[in-house]
């Protein structure tokens, strides 16, 4: 089962596979991309309500993995979504591809490159330079704001 994300109805996705969404994902969509949306559904569609176990699950995921503060509530719903119907996640999103490969959930890209290799961010102060695994409001030692850093 293909899971289809916002960019799905956007970039008209199609696919012969089962496909399911969550209601989130037809309330951020406007116009035509709503009406693909309501065809979906019409055409079989499963709309899937994923349990809160399982978002908070895919909240810690993306926590461990640097991406919380990247990821919409629609986007952590998507992913769970995914993980407990044991789907393929179609998404452009990096974040919530990284966060699904942390999980071992299959991802289908539409129109952009897929992630190459999964990714634990780390986060950099901008005033001292010092490094730090989680996400802080600011650094321990100098105060400044930090900003989200690739660790390779």
């Amino acid at each position: 089962m293909q899971i289809l994300d916002t960019s799905a109805f956007i970039n008209e996705y199609h696919t012969d596979e089962e496909t399911a969404s969550v209601p989130q994902v037809h309330e951020e969509l406007e116009g035509e991309h709503a009406f693909r949306f309501d065809a979906e559904e019409g055409a079989g569609m499963h709309i899937h309500i994923p349990s809160e176990e399982t978002v908070e699950k895919i909240n810690r995921a993306a926590a461990e993995t640097g991406d919380a503060d990247e990821l919409s509530e629609t986007d952590l719903v998507l992913v769970a979504a995914a993980f407990e119907l044991d789907g393929t996640l179609v998404t452009d999103d990096y974040a919530m591809q990284n966060v699904a490969d942390r999980l071992n959930v299959n991802v289908q890209v539409i129109a952009q490159d897929g992630i190459t290799e999964q990714r634990d961010w780390q986060f950099q102060c901008q005033g001292c330079g010092r490094t730090y695994d989680d996400k802080l409001d600011r650094c321990r030692i100098c105060g400044s704001d930090l900003k989200r850093k690739n660790p390779n």
